[in-house]
């Protein structure tokens, strides 16, 4: 059964790779949905795929690669949609 969720995390999240970095471990896992860096600094996902993967993009999104220090991850439940593969939008 496939699910959406919507991230948003915020810290020090921009200029260290975490777009890039957030979209190799969703296709890793296999998750379909986009990533993108917000003008207030934050950066937002959205994410389709199964229960246990989406939990284990969110467990990596609380790390975020080394040098970003993520404050916070805000989760939200979205309705399912299709995407081809995971990118990163500008």
């Amino acid at each position: 059964m496939s699910l959406c969720r919507r991230f948003l995390v915020t810290g020090k999240v921009q200029g260290v790779f975490y777009r890039a970095s957030a979209q190799d471990v969703a296709q890793r896992l296999g998750l379909t949905g986009w990533v993108r860096n917000c003008a207030d600094g934050t950066v937002e996902l959205m994410a389709c795929g199964e229960e246990v993967k989406l939990q284990e993009l969110e467990h990596w999104l609380r790390q975020g690669p080394p040098h970003a220090k993520v404050e916070q991850v805000m989760v939200e439940e979205c309705a399912v949609q299709l995407f081809a593969g995971f990118s990163v939008r500008r």
